[in-house]
């Protein structure tokens, strides 16, 4: 179920990674939001998954440029943007990936999709601008359509509701901020985890 929430978060973040030519007010707004996530200032965001009623998850995430952590109720991860630790918690396990591999990304790595793949639309409704999404024929990305809320004045991400195969997740946005996250915050804090924990290190396995 860790797959599902990590797609869905990639999703989320992937959307606001770019966005059509061709309207040039919605570009700019697109600009703006994916700023606010990647800019050098870092961010946070808390999510909550609901894929189509059946399943429910929700987590909280830092990004600042190449580094992340993740933290939901089943593991916390660090990347500091050359080593990645996973804790697993009911598991005790503690996890080492090298950053450049891709390995410790590996759900929201499978979740890859070419922006030139869409048509966009964009429409005001009260307090959010919606960007909508949808497959053009031919592409091969699993996407199909995805709708994205931003916030009217700040541009903010709030809500998406993305269509993969057969299914609809929906991503409620919330305590979104951007500015003010401290390297810190990045940096694994190995003297919290004792020898219950068993470590596996999996910087030198091959594929």
């Amino acid at each position: 179920m860790k797959k599902i929430a990590m797609l869905a978060v990639a999703c989320l973040l992937s959307v606001l990674n770019g966005f059509a030519d061709g309207d040039p007010e919605a570009r700019r707004i697109m600009q703006d939001a994916y700023n606010q996530v990647f800019g050098p200032q870092g961010c946070t965001l808390r999510y909550d998954v609901n894929l189509v009623g059946i399943y429910k998850t929700a987590g909280t995430i830092w990004y600042k440029e190449k580094k992340s952590k993740f933290d939901d109720n089943k593991l916390t991860q660090w990347n500091d943007g050359t080593t990645a630790y996973a804790v697993y918690k009911k598991k005790k396990v503690i996890e080492v990936y090298d950053v450049k591999s891709g390995k410790h990304d590996k759900y929201g790595s499978k979740f890859k999709f070419t922006l030139d793949d869409f048509d966009y639309q964009m429409e005001r409704s009260g307090d959010n601008i919606i960007i909508s999404l949808k497959q053009k024929r031919g592409a091969k990305g699993t996407v199909k359509q995805a709708k994205v809320a931003l916030d009217t004045r700040t541009h903010a991400p709030k809500h998406i509701k993305v269509k993969v195969a057969l299914f609809w997740a929906n991503i409620h946005v919330s305590n979104f901020k951007s500015g003010g996250i401290s390297d810190e915050l990045f940096v694994f804090p190995r003297s919290h985890y004792g020898s219950e924990y068993r470590w596996v290190d999996k910087r030198n396995e091959r594929d």
